[in-house]
């Protein structure tokens, strides 16, 4: 009975969008396809400044992860979603780590829904935390609030969590609290992005260089911190994952 129950609800899923594709690790697609996901969520972020992520929010970051989330359920609902990390390097920014989250209940959900999440990582423990290559609980491992939205913070810069998360979904963008959620490391996406095993804390330090398909994430990124008028002196130092 329990085999039959998980059978439909995997059908239910299927039929609403296929969202345990995405949920489950995507190897067969490789990590390219999360990699280019990215720099359209970026690029989508910064259209509206206004009801973006406050430049000094993006200057002040140490790191930043990037999601794709399909949430989709009849009666069975589940949510699945890939993406990677990226963080700041002394060279500029690193190079990407494969992420996944995902989750099946039981809800009243009709149709699909699609959102992207941007979460920065605002201190070198959130960083470390990434380059420890196992899972990270938000709430849990990192403390996690609602990114503050806006062209300008003002006076008050300073970081309320270790971590903030923005979320744009059917074209609206927000601050949301992503507390609970588990993001997951993908050892073997990552390996086969970079042609060998490789390990988080190597490619978020920079040793890792990034392969040739990262070079569109990483000119969106530069782009990114020009658009936001920060210019390389303005940078934060950023902390090697590898310091105590």
């Amino acid at each position: 009975m329990r085999a039959h129950t998980r059978r439909d609800v995997l059908r239910a899923l299927a039929s609403a969008g296929g969202v345990f594709v995405a949920a489950a690790p995507a190897s067969a697609a490789g990590l390219q396809d999360a990699v280019d996901q990215a720099v359209t969520i970026l690029r989508r972020f910064q259209s509206i400044p206004e009801q973006s992520i406050p430049a000094e929010v993006i200057r002040d970051a140490q790191g930043l992860a990037v999601l794709h989330v399909i949430k989709a359920g009849f009666i069975f609902s589940g949510r699945g979603g890939q993406g990677v990390v990226i963080a700041r390097t002394p060279k500029g920014w690193s190079g990407p780590v494969g992420i996944t989250t995902g989750g099946a209940g039981f809800g009243f959900q009709i149709g699909a829904q699609v959102s992207e999440f941007v979460i920065v990582l605002n201190t070198p423990d959130a960083v470390k935390a990434f380059s420890q290559g196992g899972n990270v609980a938000l709430g849990g491992d990192l403390s996690v609030a609602a990114g503050p939205v806006g062209r300008s913070l003002g006076a008050d810069v300073t970081a309320k969590a270790a971590v903030y998360t923005y979320s744009r979904s059917q074209g609206v963008f927000a601050g949301v609290s992503l507390e609970g959620t588990v993001l997951v490391s993908e050892p073997k996406r990552n390996a086969a992005y970079y042609g060998t095993n490789v390990a988080p804390i190597d490619v978020l330090s920079g040793r890792v260089l990034p392969p040739a398909g990262a070079k569109m994430l990483l000119a969106t990124l530069e782009q990114m911190d020009r658009a936001y008028g920060i210019k390389a002196q303005q940078l934060p130092s950023p902390t090697s994952p590898t310091k105590p």
